[in-house]
């Protein structure tokens, strides 16, 4: 018998539908118990494992069994079709899968073979699933609330639950093995619990397969200072920022250090050597790993998100100390996002800040994801601001109501006005001067709209939208 329930435990890990150290765990409580319970069931009570999941294991250690004694095991999985997304047993492919997997994989294999960029699932609603920008249904049946429940105990791991728990909401990061990765947050409203999850896709992108201006790659050539990756929620600012990073991680000889929550993109050292570390797990926040990372001898620093004004004086400070700093920031615009830093700061430190930042601001690049007008994904608009020395000034000397001015006239630098990359895209046909309108500051500078090609018509393959990372 414990041999069989030795293998059990083996499967359960091998599928992962428990870590080596949950099995551990059990296996201990199990081992002190005077009436010890099947390993199955105490899964079970610890959320670790629903019963449908323990019952296609069995089947499968049955399989397991029948075939080391010769003998034929019955089908793991009978065929059926799939009631809701919660309980999709189909590939993209339409084959049926026997794969005794966690239930979450299942729905973010198909939202991955949907090319759906965020995947929302709540209790009493229908799991959504956004492509290109807009939600749409998947699956034909709200889920209940002891469905959200075991979709939770699947993606959190015990400390993660407590969190949610205590605090009604909480960060993590969730790996298919070989297929994608997503970062999620889950949270707790008025029905229940909640999850939303965004992929990340496993291959570090580049900026030529995000869209990108080649001329973005000379800001990594900066060997201290600060660049601002900025725009609203899911615009591809992660994604810009781990382009960067490549470029840095296969030209230069650096110790780069990643601040993250969490961890969405891995990289692998190439020329340089890459510590990366998430707060709540490695870290207990941005701040904290800024002042350590300054004793780390780093020479580049990502920080996934500027969220208080610690983090940005950290940053502005590492910044100004000979390191190359890397960050998002949540603003519509570079100017806006000038204005941000500094009003981030009590009126007596503001003319100090504006000092800092005017002389180490490198470059900010603030980007939209516009729907293409043939229907086949999004294209990055991009505002563009590099540090220079009237840029400089302006930020001294409070007069960053004239930067637009300098972003109109400064394309031969590398520099451009949001409405200029809209005004492009709507010329060249990529987008609609409808959706363009949507995202323009000024109107006035886009052009008549050109007729939008039909989609599926013939013409140039589709620029790739930058995947939505964090968008910090």
């Amino acid at each position: 018998m414990s041999e069989e329930l030795h293998l059990l435990g083996r499967l359960a890990v091998h599928y992962k539908l428990l870590t080596s150290e949950q099995l551990a765990e059990t296996t201990r409580a199990q081992a002190r118990s005077a009436d010890p319970r099947p390993l199955g069931e105490l899964w079970i009570d610890a959320g670790w494992m629903t019963r449908p999941q323990l019952d296609k294991l069995l089947a499968v250690q049955r399989e397991v069994l029948a075939k080391q004694s010769g003998q034929v095991a019955a089908p793991l999985i009978p065929p059926r079709a799939p009631s809701s997304a919660v309980d999709l047993e189909q590939t993209a492919s339409g084959e049926i899968s026997t794969r005794a997997g966690k239930r979450i994989d299942r729905i973010l294999e198909y939202a991955v073979s949907q090319r759906a960029s965020d995947i929302h699932i709540m209790t009493g609603e229908r799991v959504l699933m956004r492509r290109d920008g807009q939600l749409s249904f998947a699956g034909d049946a709200p889920l209940e609330h002891g469905q959200i429940d075991r979709l939770v105990a699947e993606v959190l791991d015990p400390r993660l639950r407590d969190l949610l728990d205590r605090e009604g909401q909480t960060d993590f990061s969730w790996t298919i093995a070989g297929r994608a990765r997503f970062r999620g947050n889950a949270y707790r409203h008025q029905q229940g619990y909640g999850l939303v999850l965004r992929a990340i896709a496993l291959e570090i992108p580049t900026l030529s397969s995000l869209g990108l201006p080649n001329t973005l790659a000379k800001v990594t050539n900066h060997n201290q200072g600060l660049v601002l990756l900025t725009g609203p929620a899911g615009c591809g600012k992660s994604s810009t920022l781990a382009a960067l990073l490549r470029l840095i991680n296969e030209e230069r000889q650096d110790h780069i250090v990643t601040v993250e929550d969490p961890i969405e993109y891995l990289h692998t050292p190439l020329r340089c050597v890459v510590n990366q570390r998430q707060v709540g797990r490695d870290t207990k926040s941005f701040a904290r790993a800024l002042k350590a990372a300054l004793r780390e001898d780093p020479d580049v620093i990502a920080i996934g998100e500027l969220r208080d004004l610690e983090t940005i004086s950290l940053a502005l400070t590492a910044a100004e100390t000979g390191h190359l700093v890397l960050a998002t920031l949540h603003t519509g615009g570079a100017v806006r996002t000038v204005d941000r830093i500094v009003g981030s700061f009590p009126s007596n430190q503001q003319a100090q800040i504006r000092t800092m930042l005017s002389e180490s601001l490198r470059a900010v690049v603030s980007q939209r994801l516009v729907r293409r007008a043939d229907g086949h994904g999004r294209v990055p608009a991009l505002e563009i601001l590099l540090g220079s020395r009237p840029v400089a000034n302006l930020i001294r000397e409070s007069k960053t109501f004239q930067l637009r001015s300098i972003l109109q006239t400064g394309g031969s630098q590398g520099m451009c006005l949001l409405d200029t990359s809209l005004a492009h895209l709507v010329r060249e046909g990529i987008v609609t001067r409808d959706e363009a309108l949507m995202h323009s500051d000024d109107p006035k500078l886009l052009p008549a709209g050109a007729a939008a090609p039909a989609p599926g018509a013939s013409g140039p393959p589709p620029t790739a939208a930058a995947p939505t990372g964090r968008g910090a």
